[in-house]
């Protein structure tokens, strides 16, 4: 159903170009939208013209039209004015209105056919059906982007992004629950995760108030048939929750780039308490002091190079050695050797996946 909003703006433009005022009244006798006062003056007489069989009247010195959807009566729009043209602007009002109808119908057709297919709510046969009737290309290249804000989303962000991408190709913008903005984007052949890394820094830019940004986007992997595309949704939402356990500082994440983080998201709980007790002895690997915690953290940055680390902390070489003897020694792992730093890398992110975790409430 098309908006009030929309409505008014629609009969407001067409005063501003052709002097007539005109009135939007639903069939219960309910003024939609209107570019005149007294309106309430014609609900009685609009109310007897939908029992009517005409298409079109005159009442009170002002021409009534109906407005149908598929031959469903859907409105009765008035026209009144002293120009001779009252008629004539009134049909082609009632015709951009009947258009506006059929737009928005097949908008929402299209809008709950993608709502579906993210959802896994369609069968394979389904799937390429309807999309034949909704003529939507099956075998475009697509990928979906997820707008996740700290707050509920209202229709001017939704219609705001649709802004920004919907006159460019034919990609789909719609929401499946309270904050979050789905983005079902085509992607051109020439076009690969550069690009598409871009469109989520150009929709950032756009939440952009000055302050830090409320939001986080995540998309999934490209896929190159219509079936495929709720599998790509899955991964951006699994890029969404990695990337606010191990990237944080992010506000652009892709499930490319999650790397093990992906992996370790997938491990049931108790699994990864067994194993933290098993390195660790039952002691946590971030209970370290500020010192260590900032010593392991810069050696894994630099690739497991002292000579680089001890620069970037400022502390002679010897001191490094000494810490990381020192850690040796309390947890039996030496972060020189690659599969000791491998396991207390793990162990790390491992911790913070299960902390992640406690804070969700279930």
């Amino acid at each position: 159903m098309i908006s009030n909003q929309i409505l008014q703006s629609t009969i407001d433009g067409l005063k501003g170009i052709t002097r007539i005022d005109l009135c939007i009244i639903d069939t219960e006798g309910k003024v939609l939208a209107s570019t005149f006062q007294d309106t309430d003056s014609y609900v009685t007489a609009a109310l007897a013209f939908v029992e009517s069989p005409a298409d079109s009247q005159v009442f009170l010195g002002c021409q009534f039209f109906k407005v149908f959807d598929e031959h469903q009566l859907e409105y009765i729009l008035l026209a009144n004015g002293d120009s001779d043209d009252v008629y004539m602007v009134g049909k082609i009002a009632s015709f951009q209105i009947q258009n506006l109808l059929v737009a928005y119908k097949e908008r929402f057709d299209k809008d709950n056919f993608v709502k579906n297919l993210l959802l896994d709510n369609l069968l394979l046969v389904d799937i390429y059906n309807r999309a034949k009737k909704l003529h939507i290309d099956t075998e475009a290249r697509r990928v979906v982007f997820i707008v996740e804000t700290n707050r509920e989303k209202d229709g001017n962000e939704l219609e705001k992004v649709r802004g920004l991408l919907t006159g460019k190709s034919k990609d789909f913008i719609t929401a499946v629950d309270e904050k979050n903005i789905i983005v079902v984007k085509e992607v051109m052949e020439n076009e690969g995760y550069e690009e598409m890394n871009k469109v989520a820094e150009v929709i950032l830019d756009m939440f952009q108030t000055g302050e830090e940004p409320e939001i986080h986007i995540a998309y999934g992997t490209i896929v190159n048939e219509i079936k495929e595309v709720s599998r790509s949704y899955k991964e951006a939402r699994m890029a969404l929750d990695v990337g606010k356990i191990f990237f944080e500082d992010r506000h652009v994440i892709a499930y490319s780039t999650l790397g093990i983080g992906r992996l370790i998201y997938q491990l049931p709980i108790p699994l990864c308490k067994m194993f933290i007790k098993e390195i660790f002895d039952g002691k946590s690997p971030d209970e370290f002091d500020e010192e260590t915690l900032t010593t392991i953290n810069k050696f894994f940055e630099n690739s497991l190079n002292v000579s680089e680390t001890s620069r970037q902390l400022y502390i002679h070489r010897n001191t490094l050695v000494y810490r990381l003897d020192k850690l040796q020694k309390s947890t039996g792992l030496d972060l020189r050797v690659f599969e000791d730093a491998i396991t207390f890398k793990i162990a790390l992110m491992v911790v913070k996946y299960m902390k992640y975790m406690e804070t969700l409430d279930y």
